[in-house]
């Protein structure tokens, strides 16, 4: 019997690529979007093969009983709807309150349906250093980080960041609250994904930001200091992102892990020369490291010069 998968954001630049892949893999897919009437948000969805398996719904996660009806007959439930925005007027509105409260609803959910196998959360690099792009507070930009360090959050850091930040300590609670719930929770925790986008969408920040690089634009303070310094990124691939998060959605024993998903380094004017088919200058550094991914989840991350190619391509 066909099994089926929630996911949540589902029609963004990640969560794309992750109903893709559960649609190849012959998943009945749920897909939840904030409004229904938006439709140039999830049109390229019916596109992909298997569509006819494909079933969009419009809701915020603020309303739990449509959260809940969204859920019930999931084996697999994906989180992967918290804003992704740097430039923020209001960062409780617009920011803390849908992701901070949105996780505290999702998980009130999942808890009461016992029925499900598996939660995967997509969170972020900022869920281990708020600080990214920059170092975590007495490390340097090439000191390495990976599972095994302690998370580094700072009130200083962009208000994104911080946000992410706090919905994956929510998680952590209620993980050590539920020592043995009858459905494994792990999350993911990608670094800069970049890559190609499914859609023709214009209002997404992932490519956004890969479009300002490219085209070396600044739009505001933040984005220009990352010129000025010529700022080291990790980068991991959209595509990458999706597999890795099939892999944890579908394999047993994962139980509160959380998986950075990461490549190589290049610092931005690289970056930026890569976007535009030229060589770097510098050779990739390894700063966040994969191997836990690779391990448990059978990644094998796709160097960082083929994702940036491809997504001017």
């Amino acid at each position: 019997m066909m099994k089926t998968v929630g996911i949540i954001g589902g029609s963004g630049f990640i969560g794309s690529y992750i109903t893709r892949k559960f649609l190849k893999e012959g998943f009945q897919v749920k897909v939840s979007v904030t409004d229904i009437n938006k439709s140039e948000k999830y049109q390229h969805l019916f596109d992909l093969k298997n569509s006819e398996n494909l079933n969009i719904r419009g809701f915020r996660l603020e309303n739990l009983d449509i959260l809940k009806e969204f859920i019930k007959d999931c084996d697999i439930i994906i989180h992967s709807g918290t804003p992704f925005q740097l430039a923020v007027k209001n960062p409780q509105t617009e920011l803390f309150d849908p992701t901070i409260k949105g996780t505290q609803n999702f998980l009130e959910a999942i808890s009461q349906y016992p029925q499900l196998e598996k939660v995967i959360f997509i969170a972020s690099v900022a869920a281990w250093n708020t600080n990214f792009p920059m170092p975590a507070e007495g490390k340097s930009y090439n000191d390495t980080f990976d599972e095994n360090h302690i998370r580094f959050s700072s009130e200083q850091s962009h208000p994104y960041a911080q946000a992410k930040f706090m919905a994956n300590q929510v998680v952590i609670e209620f993980i050590n609250h539920n020592p043995d719930p009858p459905f494994e929770i792990c999350s993911v925790s990608p670094v800069m994904v970049m890559g190609k986008s499914l859609s023709s969408r214009e209002d997404s920040t992932s490519t956004g930001l890969q479009f300002l690089i490219k085209n070396k634009i600044a739009p505001d303070d933040f984005i220009q200091s990352i010129y000025d310094n010529n700022i080291p990124f990790a980068v991991v691939d959209v595509e990458d992102v999706a597999h890795a998060t099939y892999s944890a959605a579908t394999r047993k024993g994962l139980h509160g892990k959380d998986y950075l998903l990461t490549s190589e380094t290049y610092k931005v004017w690289d970056i930026h020369l890569m976007l535009n088919k030229k060589e770097p200058k510098e050779k990739a550094k390894i700063v966040y490291k994969n191997d836990l991914a690779k391990t448990d989840l059978g990644i094998q991350f796709r160097p960082v010069k083929e994702t940036l190619h491809n997504y001017s391509s």
